[in-house]
């Protein structure tokens, strides 16, 4: 699956630089699925639970630095999240999250995002065969390329989609807000300055004549506090984001410091809110996306109904820490998962995948794995604690699992004769 530039007016195609023509790759194919007008697959938007657009109508105010720490604050709660980058013209997701270069696949004849701990990711900038190349298309276009990431991405089952939007109210905004069926709300992002605040009006007056919810401002870049003193110098002055809120009668959710770790993250391609948890700052961020967080009251019920929906078909999903291809004493520590999916009733291993395990972070692994649809946890050591917040999740743990091949230890377990010795890490 490509995007589809069929209709591309033949001037634009000729303004169009070398490397942006990878965005028509398979364009041959996509002609003869038209020949034989077998219809276009698309994906059902109701299989995302909530949509939130996050904007500006001032451009370099931090909008996409928000919401990368959204929607990565959301995943490490435990969320099932996708963010979508609708800048076409600076796309700026992919290198924020150290994804440049990453190439597009196929899923379900839809185009598949690329998945980075957890989080679902979708740019322009992944069908670029450069990233100096240069997108020089006109609204149509642009309009034309957002109604196929809102309706030919295989998003999957998510609990958020986050959706990133350029600075201004024009076609790329207007876009989402047509396409999407039932946009929860918008998000809006200013500085403390007065040239911001009256850019950001302008956002939030289009928001009520397109009728979408705003669900709150952010007030980004609300002074510095010095690393070295920890006092806060208004730089930018603050306060705009609350005055906004409070003239136009909508929620401030809060105020966002300026951080350098924030841009040491942003220019490192790590999520701040995941490697930098334990800051004032990342503190700030979480009680920022609290409401909409809340808007979820918990992982738990969805995580229980698709396991009560697998029991029918007798498969269930074991999770094993690896290193070397064996088990990894050290669960908490571990680089890597193998997840199995088996079945119960031949006791066979049907698939393995192995993914990368997520930054150290207590209390992150049961909803990371619950996420990931797992089932049972064999472990050779965990502290007590861990295991009761993996049964919160509705996830079984064996500990005492002696250091093996995931698949011996699967096929042990099915056929009832896995051996399990004493917890290594009982505390």
């Amino acid at each position: 699956m490509s995007v589809d530039v069929q209709n591309k007016p033949p001037k634009v195609e000729e303004a169009l630089l070398p490397g942006d023509k990878h965005i028509s790759i398979e364009r041959q194919r996509i002609r003869e699925h038209r020949t034989k007008r077998e219809p276009t697959p698309t994906f059902d938007l109701s299989r995302i639970k909530h949509k939130f657009v996050v904007l500006s109508g001032k451009g370099g105010v931090g909008k996409s630095t928000v919401a990368v720490n959204l929607a990565a604050g959301l995943s490490n709660k435990g969320k099932r999240v996708g963010l979508l980058d609708v800048d076409v013209h600076g796309p700026s997701i992919p290198t924020m999250l150290g994804l440049e270069g990453q190439t597009l696949q196929e899923s379900h004849d839809m185009i598949k995002p690329v998945e980075v701990n957890g989080l679902k990711v979708m740019s322009v900038g992944f069908l670029l065969q450069s990233q100096n190349d240069a997108i020089i298309w006109r609204g149509p276009l642009k309009s034309g390329l957002i109604d196929q990431f809102i309706h030919q991405v295989y998003w999957g089952d998510l609990d958020f989609l986050i959706i990133d939007s350029p600075p201004g109210t024009g076609d790329e905004l207007i876009s989402v807000c047509q396409n999407v069926d039932k946009l929860d709300g918008a998000i809006v992002v200013t500085t403390p300055q007065r040239l911001a605040e009256v850019d950001v009006r302008k956002s939030i007056s289009f928001c009520r004549k397109m009728k979408v919810n705003v669900t709150g401002i952010i007030e980004n870049m609300s002074g510095f506090v010095c690393p070295e003193c920890g006092k806060h110098i208004p730089i930018l002055l603050s306060g705009g984001g609350k005055r906004i809120a409070e003239s136009m009668k909508i929620p401030f959710l809060g105020a966002i410091p300026i951080d350098p770790k924030i841009a040491e993250a942003c220019d490192n391609g790590l999520s701040f809110l995941t490697y930098y948890s334990e800051s004032d700052s990342a503190r700030i961020m979480n009680n920022i996306i609290k409401p909409i967080v809340e808007l979820e009251s918990t992982i738990e019920v969805e995580t229980n109904h698709f396991r009560l929906t697998k029991k029918k078909d007798n498969t269930m999903r074991i999770a094993i820490p690896i290193e070397n291809n064996l088990l990894a004493q050290h669960f908490g520590h571990c680089n890597s998962f193998a997840l199995l999916d088996v079945d119960v009733a031949s006791k066979t291993v049907l698939n393995r995948s192995d993914i990368d395990a997520p930054p150290h972070q207590p209390g992150l692994l049961p909803p990371w794995l619950a996420k990931r649809e797992v089932d049972l946890v064999l472990a050779g050591g965990m502290g007590q604690r861990a295991i009761e917040l993996f049964g919160n999740q509705g996830i079984k743990v064996l500990v005492g699992v002696d250091t093996r091949s995931p698949e011996e230890l699967a096929e042990d377990y099915l056929q009832g004769k896995l051996e399990v010795n004493d917890n290594a890490c009982d505390h």
